[in-house]
């Protein structure tokens, strides 16, 4: 047989009905559902220093590395607003400024040397400081990690590069049609002198000096206030031991004072940002959404599924799949660990079909209401989301870092562990029930980022329509 006619062969051969054996299913339908197993994390050890630092150990041994993570109660929603930055200016010359005794520059050398790494960053609620390095490094690196923890220096040239990065960030920052989408919704439903929605401009970065950090540190970074997780191949007696060392004569210091901030819905309406460089409008639908210590929880968490959380969600197969207006679309109630997040549905479409774009999304929004979840989407979702949860913690280090979260907002230790058995019990009576309570139509603010003279309807169709200024203030002569 020629190679040709043995190519033909085969290929026929492949189109031939396969023979069913005994005890082997035709249809994927009937393949059966393995139990999942036990989900029992490794836990790691707490331990309380005299001074008030708490500390979890993860040791692991599969490696010879070491990853230490320290977070600091207070970050920008704290700040005050005539110096919005401040915190992520702090986040950055904290580590480049070095400490009393090394420059910034000369910290890198020594950590380059032993492929070893100290980073800080400032966040919303908090301020951070890491370590990474090999097993027979850490004593020298865990070292410069608490000389710079305890005794940073802020030098001025660091604060000034710092202040050029956030700068070039205000100048590009109305360039990402999707960045500006993100940045305004969330101005519109927190309001945009919130500290969960403001940004920095040009003034409050130059508003910023060196004697700010050096206050901001000395107000916040107190054992108190820190939360530190250790992970990788060490021996816990010994890390003690070396904590007790190195930290514990440290003394408390105040504790940090968190931001009381006022949390209501925005004010229902159009919102449209004019942004004619693009062929593609941005959408978002919003309003306020809950936190994770809601006994709903769970049952959010599958609705959510049901409703934009994959490639067989509502929004997607809906939207998409069947009436191709987005590549991409999602949405659901989002919930942050101690303040709301928002409820909210987005998309990016073509110019030409923004006003069916909006229409498809305020139908599935309806739906959720006028059509509840069925069971075979309620099994879907759970099965989604139950496959897919055992790998976000699939390692200890990942265990760790979901233990510390726990820790840093006051939530029960055991609230992973919660986690499978919540989402197994949700029914579709409570998928529901959180729908008709958490999505509320009237509460609703549209926002669409585009180009108003593409649109195939105008946006005064779907009610009078508020301009959005996104202009980004000058900086002073001076500056």
């Amino acid at each position: 047989m020629s190679p040709r006619a043995m190519v033909i062969a085969v290929a026929l051969a492949a189109l031939l009905p396969v023979p069913a054996v005994r005890g082997q299913v035709t249809d994927w339908k009937q393949i059966p559902k393995t139990p999942l197993r036990p989900f029992a994390p490794h836990q790691p050890q707490r331990l309380v220093l005299g001074n008030g630092m708490v500390v979890l150990l993860q040791p692991d041994s599969e490696l010879p590395l070491v990853h230490g993570f320290a977070r600091i109660r207070g970050g920008s929603r704290e700040e005050p607003g005539s110096k919005t930055g401040l915190v992520s200016l702090y986040g950055q010359a904290w580590r480049t400024g070095g400490t009393r005794a090394r420059t910034g520059d000369a910290l890198d050398d020594f950590l380059e040397a032993r492929a070893a790494s100290v980073e800080t960053s400032g966040s919303l609620d908090s301020t951070s400081i890491s370590f990474d390095c090999l097993k027979g490094n850490l004593d020298e690196v865990f070292a410069a990690f608490v000389e710079i923890l305890r005794e940073p220096e802020f030098r001025e040239d660091k604060l000034l590069l710092a202040k050029d990065s956030l700068s070039s960030g205000i100048a590009r920052r109305n360039d990402s049609p999707g960045g500006i989408a993100a940045r305004e919704v969330r101005k519109l439903v927190y309001g945009p002198a919130s500290p969960h929605a403001r940004t920095p401009e040009y003034a409050t970065i130059a508003a910023v000096t060196r004697q700010d950090l050096v206050a901001w540190h000395q107000r916040v970074v107190h054992p108190n206030n820190i939360i530190l997780g250790i992970s990788g191949d060490f021996d816990p007696k010994a890390m003690r031991a070396r904590l007790d060392r190195a930290l514990g004569s440290w003394p408390k210091g105040p504790a940090a004072e968190k931001a009381k901030v006022e949390f209501k819905d925005p004010k229902p309406g159009v919102y449209f940002v004019a942004k004619d460089d693009v062929n593609q409008s941005n959408i978002r639908i919003a309003h306020l959404g809950t936190t994770r210590n809601n006994p709903d929880y769970y049952a959010l968490e599958v609705m959510n599924e049901v409703f934009g959380g994959g490639f067989s969600s509502r929004l997607f197969s809906n939207i998409r799949s069947k009436k191709g207006l987005a590549y991409s679309v999602g949405g659901g109630v989002g919930m942050g660990f101690d303040a709301p997040g928002l409820f909210q549905v987005g998309m990016a479409t073509k110019s030409e079909t923004t006003a069916a774009a909006i229409d498809a999304l305020y139908e599935e929004i309806d739906a959720l209401k006028k059509n509840p979840a069925t069971d075979a989407e309620l099994t879907r979702a759970k099965d989604s989301i139950l496959n897919s949860f055992i790998f976000e913690f699939d390692t200890r280090d990942k265990v760790l870092g979901e233990k510390m979260l726990y820790e840093f907002y006051g939530y029960p230790a055991d609230f992973l562990e919660r986690y499978r058995v919540g989402v197994e019990k949700v029914t579709t009576g409570d998928v529901a029930r959180v729908a008709a309570k958490y999505v509320r139509r009237e509460a609703l603010a549209l926002l669409v980022v585009g180009k108003a003279a593409d649109f195939d309807r105008p946006l005064s169709t779907f009610g009078p329509v508020t301009n959005v200024d996104i202009t980004i203030p000058e900086p002073k002569e001076s500056e």
